[in-house]
């Protein structure tokens, strides 16, 4: 019948039989007999016939917006099959810790699709060891974790550096305060990541240095979360800077304030994944494509620093 339905669709678009015959090299009488014979597969009639002109009926129009939808299916499906048939399918397993799946891979995939409509990629999360050994096991091609790994048989390529911001609702007693300083979070309510997490051990870290103590309302393993429940709690949260876009601070009422102390939690994102000689020619580009990506970035930012 999808033979037909086609042939169909060419006579309503040269409304003519005369001209359909012509364009798709058949007969006019084995025409006639294709159209007849969807006609009789479908139980209804496609054409009121008045003389040579064809019209069609109403059901005959819901028959060509069918047509027509098949013939797209029928299109994507053979460029599908002539991908497969060249090696062109790229298919990629990345692993990702909870902090990079939430800020930096998001872009990344963004940026790969739209080189690589066909590509399909795999995710596995995890915690940044976790992902580590993942990668050391060959269960996923690439890693990106929030941390420089230097261990044997892998290989690790710096991205970016970032480091903690204080986040703060608008109309926060110190949002509008001309300085603040490490000690000022003595006692302030706060929102921070769950026990576990890469960010919740750098927090740990810097308020053991300090001998900070804050008012510890709830942890939370969610960027977004965290966003959303900071000016409803009225407490305040060290996020990455990475994360902190312009609108994403608009959209939810919230100031990031820099402390200068907080450069302490600088950090290193990474790519890390086994020897080269192993990888894939999808994991080899996904690696040359975000490690050119980054380079573009940070080649930006030092000229908008000039």
């Amino acid at each position: 019948m999808f033979d037909e339905l086609d042939v169909f669709a060419v006579v309503v678009e040269q409304s003519s039989l005369n001209k359909a015959s012509k364009l798709l090299n058949l007969s006019q009488p084995a025409l006639s007999r294709k159209i007849a014979k969807l006609e009789d597969e479908l139980g209804v009639q496609l054409f009121n016939r008045r003389g040579k002109r064809l019209e069609l009926t109403s059901i005959g129009q819901l028959a060509y917006t069918y047509a027509l939808e098949q013939r797209q299916n029928q299109l994507r499906f053979m460029q599908t099959l002539a991908h497969y048939r060249e090696g062109e399918q790229i298919t990629i397993t990345l692993g990702a810790s909870l902090t990079t799946l939430q800020t930096t891979l998001p872009p990344l995939v963004n940026a790969f699709m739209e080189r690589h409509p066909s590509a399909e990629i795999k995710l596995i999360t995890g915690k940044t060891h976790e992902i580590v050994s993942s990668v050391r096991d060959k269960r996923v091609d690439v890693g990106i974790v929030a941390s420089s790994i230097s261990q044997a048989g892998l290989n690790c390529i710096p991205l970016f550096d970032d480091h903690l911001e204080l986040v703060l609702p608008e109309g926060h007693p110190l949002a509008d305060a001309p300085e603040v300083g490490i000690e000022q979070l003595q006692g302030l309510p706060m929102i921070i990541f769950s026990t576990g997490t890469w960010y919740r051990k750098l927090t740990d870290d810097l308020f053991h240095r300090w001998g900070i103590m804050p008012d510890i309302r709830m942890e939370i393993d969610s960027f977004e979360a965290i966003v959303r429940l900071l000016p409803t709690c009225k407490a305040a949260a060290l996020l990455p800077k990475s994360y902190l876009r312009p609108q994403l601070l608009a959209d939810n009422g919230l100031v990031d304030i820099h402390i200068p102390v907080l450069i302490e939690t600088r950090r290193t994102t990474s790519l890390i994944y086994g020897e080269a000689s192993e990888l894939s020619s999808a994991a080899s580009r996904w690696i040359a494509e975000t490690e050119a990506l980054f380079r573009k970035l940070a080649e930006e930012r030092r000229q908008a620093g000039n």
